[in-house]
């Protein structure tokens, strides 16, 4: 009975849930707590002023900056109001493409709708990140901007993508909400771009709840950046809106981040290489530990030492193996508690794929007369079809892979009970 699957009546080999995948919550304590209270207790939410302002998010930005190497950083309410920052500081408009991988999260593809731009499609390569030869194919008279998602916790190919972005003359978006705290050869992500996008949603690395930040180099596009976060107006000394400067008199979008989600932040943010360590430590583990069954072809990343570490990606021959070898890794007690998505084949990873994106693939709107995609300038985008089809290596990969997502407190029983498992299920499935 030890050696028969549990979905086939075996003993499986755990009974207790793994944790819940969410990395930076596992991480919450007595840091966040304290300097949450200090700014309660200064009765002081609001990041310009107040009776007794703490500057938590003041003090988030210029660590970030110091910690990874930028020179500008502004906190902000959300990843996807981050994305939205980024396209309306670049102009980002009508008659313009953004180039995007299939595989993102809907929040990017809505960014760009919303610019009352259109999104081009690119294929994704091993990396499940933009392929640059199909970067390069789909570059056009109308490209104005690369979104370059870092999926799933590791960069894929961005140093050649990040050429091929100079040599056009396009902008570089990158959009790091999955993979705060990476790296490739060294350079934090966010730092190969125009602008950089992180999430401090309770999915991510390091969380707020919500929140995110905006990252440039470029001082006069960082200008724009915190003038369309705020309500389109610089602030003076006092924290007080300045409409008399009129290189800000723009269209702002209230995306500012209090203070006591600064404090989260903030606290958070510290603990960052930790939690991201424990991951990058868990996952490539498991890695190696299975790196002898042949039938697992797993994600390939390019700089494993930077690595953030919350997804463990694998791919099968087929997609019917990949239910299967799922369905009996379940069984076998690898899933999380209730209502997490622990262990999944790729095919129920929803919005994250172009063609599960309803608004995207029959082109909906939030406005009446059908704007953007009934733009003049966008007559062009009548003959872009969003269904599934439109990038053959994200069909395949979604179709025959799967995902485990790695909690940032597994403990070395947990990592032994996975690998168990794996094995388990492979030996049944891949001798048969």
């Amino acid at each position: 009975m030890a050696n028969r699957l549990a979905i086939e009546g075996g003993d499986p080999v755990r009974t207790e849930p793994l944790p819940w995948e969410l990395p930076g919550a596992h991480w919450i304590g007595e840091e966040e707590r304290a300097l949450v209270e200090k700014v309660v207790l200064a009765q002081s939410p609001f990041r310009f002023y107040g009776p007794d302002p703490q500057h938590m998010v003041e003090t988030l930005e210029r660590e970030w900056c110091e910690t990874h190497g930028h020179r500008n950083a502004l906190a902000v309410s959300s990843g996807t109001a981050a994305l939205s920052i980024a396209l309306s500081a670049l102009e980002i408009g009508p008659g313009d493409e953004v180039l995007i991988a299939g595989y993102m999260w809907v929040s990017c593809v809505s960014a760009i709708v919303r610019s009352g731009a259109i999104p081009r499609l690119v294929d994704i390569d091993e990396t499940f990140c933009m392929d640059p030869e199909d970067l390069e194919r789909k570059i056009n008279e109308r490209s104005r901007a690369i979104l370059l998602v870092h999926m799933s916790g590791a960069p894929g190919h961005v140093g050649r993508i990040a050429a091929i972005a100079h040599e056009h003359g396009i902008k570089l978006i990158e959009d790091c909400a999955q993979a705060a705290g990476a790296s490739q050869n060294g350079t934090p992500v966010g730092r190969f771009g125009d602008i950089a996008t992180f999430s401090f949603q309770l999915n991510k690395n390091m969380t707020a709840g919500d929140g995110g930040m905006v990252v440039s180099d470029d001082d006069a596009l960082f200008r724009r950046i915190v003038a369309l976060h705020d309500l389109g107006y610089a602030r003076n000394d006092a924290g007080r809106l300045d409409p008399s400067d009129e290189t800000c008199q723009l269209w702002g979008v209230g995306a500012r981040m209090s203070d006591l989600a600064g404090a989260m932040a903030l606290a958070q943010s510290r603990k960052l290489a930790r939690i991201t360590g424990a991951m990058r430590s868990a996952k490539w583990r498991i890695r190696e530990a299975l790196s002898d069954i042949p039938e697992l072809t797993f994600r390939t990343v390019p700089d494993p030492d930077g690595d953030s570490g919350p997804f463990l990606i694998a791919s099968f021959p087929d997609g019917d193996l990949c239910e299967r070898f799922v369905a009996a890794l379940r069984a076998e007690g690898i899933h999380g508690p209730e209502g997490s998505l622990g262990c999944l084949a790729m095919r129920e990873w929803g919005l994250h794929w172009y063609f599960n994106i309803p608004s995207l693939t029959e082109k909906r709107s939030n406005s009446r007369d059908g704007f953007p995609w009934t733009h003049p300038l966008n007559a062009f985008a009548d003959e872009i079809d969003y269904h599934k089809g439109a990038l053959p290596r994200c069909d395949d990969l979604c179709g025959r892979s799967m995902l485990l997502t790695i909690a940032s407190k597994l403990t070395d029983a947990d990592v032994d009970d996975i690998v168990a498992a794996f094995r388990k299920v492979a030996n049944a499935l891949f001798r048969r």
